[in-house]
């Protein structure tokens, strides 16, 4: 009896341990221009640029790889780094996969056809195709958040954060106010960009759409929005499992 049993819990550990798994997502494609609709370019780069006119809308996703080197003076501690938009060269235990911390696109806005025109960052959203929605992070959400997590910070103004983890805090929140898409009017021949910022995906996000939307053309006389224009930008990704041999299985089911 007590070898049965003894088989039995070997043949169901190996089995448990060979149908073991993990998630992985690849970075973050543009569909092709047909699939996004009118007067929209996608460029080799990744990005998809939206022309009304002389007005052109870009976004392009970016990957943790581009932001560890564009602020690679601040990647190298792992996830101590003071890279406000990744964990820096950090890496999980045994798989030595990178943790995402965000979802980060650049938004670009040329405006060479208006007088002025204004675009609120915190109105940009993502919907997918499995019914998630993600709304994009402010400034003062991710400076609060980097607050609460910096080696005993409350979270507030108030006392409880450390001097190096203060300081780290003060660097992160300084590249932020450099870096995320301003929240401010563009005038003619003028342009603006940025980053905008969402929490991470969840591993079965396969296909989405960013919604830039309420994008002010024109205002009357008392400064007053009179005509608005709404864009919508798709991206997909690559999804599936990893299996403990290294071998790859993607979810080729798009929705």
């Amino acid at each position: 009896m007590l070898k049965s049993s003894l088989l039995l819990f070997l043949t169901v550990t190996v089995g448990l341990t060979g149908c073991s798994y993990r998630y992985y997502a690849e970075d973050l494609q543009p569909l092709s221009e047909a699939e996004q609709g009118e007067n929209k370019e996608v460029a080799d780069d990744g990005s998809v640029t939206y022309n009304q006119a002389r007005l052109a809308i870009t976004l392009r996703p970016m990957t943790d790889a581009e932001l560890n080197r564009q602020f690679s003076a601040y990647s190298n501690q792992g996830a101590e780094s003071p890279n406000p938009y990744t964990f820096g060269n950090s890496e999980y235990f045994r798989t030595g996969d990178t943790p995402k911390r965000w979802t980060v696109f650049r938004l670009n806005v040329s405006n060479y056809e208006y007088p002025k025109v204004y675009l609120d960052p915190e109105k940009v959203y993502i919907t997918t195709s499995n019914g998630r929605k993600y709304y994009a992070l402010n400034r003062e959400q991710l400076s609060i958040y980097y607050r609460r997590y910096a080696g005993g910070g409350s979270g507030g103004d108030g006392p409880g954060i450390p001097g190096n983890a203060f300081i780290a805090w003060k660097e992160r929140d300084g590249i932020l106010r450099k870096t995320m898409y301003p929240n401010e009017q563009i005038f003619s021949a003028q342009e603006s960009q940025g980053y905008i910022v969402f929490e991470p995906l969840a591993h079965d996000v396969q296909l989405l759409t960013v919604h830039i939307d309420d994008i002010v053309v024109r205002f009357d006389y008392k400064g007053d929005p009179v005509e608005t224009t709404d864009v919508e930008v798709l991206f997909q990704r690559e999804i599936g499992r990893v299996y403990p041999d290294g071998s790859k299985v993607a979810n080729n089911s798009v929705k």
